[in-house]
């Protein structure tokens, strides 16, 4: 078992499982190696296939041929399994991460955008289309902006499974990214379900801290079925998907130049902002702060899941060129 092992060895090699469970395609040692680098573990290729013989002989990964490895069912169930005080904040760690590889320039309106990615079986991705166009129309959602992928195709560096539709959404950590290139940092707080009343938001129902949890807020929501997306679209009352920022209040002008031209480039995703310390939507907000309240970039997918379709999420997933994405209307 794991366990009986150095604790440094046990979190290398669960650093290692993780990068293998994200990945459809085999991998070598040496893009392991590279990866390894974001979880600040420095390995040498020779030392990542020490591991990796280790974890065959223990039946968490399978070499194939001279491509690399792909990792068990049993690798993914120690990686749910172990190390649980390693995840907590994973979620926080990884929006910084994916926020400081966003590089879009507004000015231009190039570079990369964060994505969320979700994989729908073929025969349910009309149905999955259908259920998903009236949360677009309604703006609720960070962009209209879209990239679809049939299986074996890319979308970022992530490959759609056999049998499956990949559709990435852009994800709302753009402002994040957005605003930290443009020299403002921004706090991320939680990710909850905010009830809405007369298209207005009205309160949070739940709150998850991204800094205490090991799993993805929105993902949690989706799957324990607690919001009704496609009915807030339809009546203008319901329950979503959103993000609660803070900035500090010296920032607020730079921010609402960003996010104004977001806006142009057609994302966004902005619900609320708040006066300085002051609650939002009964969030309290810290001292010469303001609070944020972001759209989530899964609220389409929560709504196709309200209707019944089959689906798996991948939030906070890759970084995609702007270029690469289309209107969803185009689909």
């Amino acid at each position: 078992m794991l366990n009986q092992q150095p604790l440094d060895v046990e979190r290398k090699v669960i650093a290692i499982l993780r990068i293998l469970s994200q990945s459809s395609e085999p991998l070598g040692a040496r893009v392991i190696s590279h990866h390894l680098k974001d979880y600040g573990i420095g390995l040498s290729e020779r030392a990542v296939r020490y591991h990796l013989k280790l974890m065959d002989e223990r039946g968490f990964t399978e070499c194939v041929g001279r491509e690399g490895r792909l990792v068990t069912q049993s690798g993914i169930e120690e990686l749910e399994n172990a190390l649980v005080s390693d995840k907590v904040g994973f979620v926080a760690s990884k929006i910084e991460l994916l926020a400081y590889q966003t590089d879009f320039d507004i000015g231009k309106c190039q570079g990369k955008v964060p994505v969320n990615i979700s994989f729908f079986p073929e025969k349910q991705f009309k149905r999955a289309i259908e259920a998903m166009k009236g949360v677009f129309q309604a703006g609720i959602c960070v962009s209209d902006l879209v990239a679809m992928a049939h299986q074996g195709e890319r979308l970022g560096e992530v490959i759609v499974p056999q049998g499956k539709i990949g559709l990435a959404t852009v994800c709302s950590i753009i402002i994040n990214g957005a605003l930290l290139k443009a020299g403002v940092p921004m706090d991320s707080k939680f990710g909850g379900i905010l009830q809405i009343k007369n298209h207005k938001p009205l309160r949070f129902v739940e709150l998850i801290q991204y800094s205490g949890s090991s799993l993805d807020p929105s993902e949690i929501f989706i799957t324990s079925k607690m919001t009704s997306v496609r009915q807030a679209a339809r009546e203008g009352e319901g329950r979503i998907l959103t993000n609660f920022r803070e900035i500090p209040a010296l920032c607020q002008s730079t921010v609402e130049r960003v996010i104004t031209g977001l806006k142009q480039a057609g994302m966004g995703g902005l619900i609320v902002m708040g006066e300085v310390s002051k609650p939002v939507c009964e969030v309290p907000v810290e001292v010469s702060k303001v609070g944020m309240i972001l759209v989530g970039g899964l609220n389409p997918m929560a709504a196709a899941v309200e209707s019944g379709v089959e689906m798996e999420n991948r939030a906070m997933s890759a970084v995609m060129k702007y270029q690469d994405l289309i209107k969803f209307e185009e689909l």
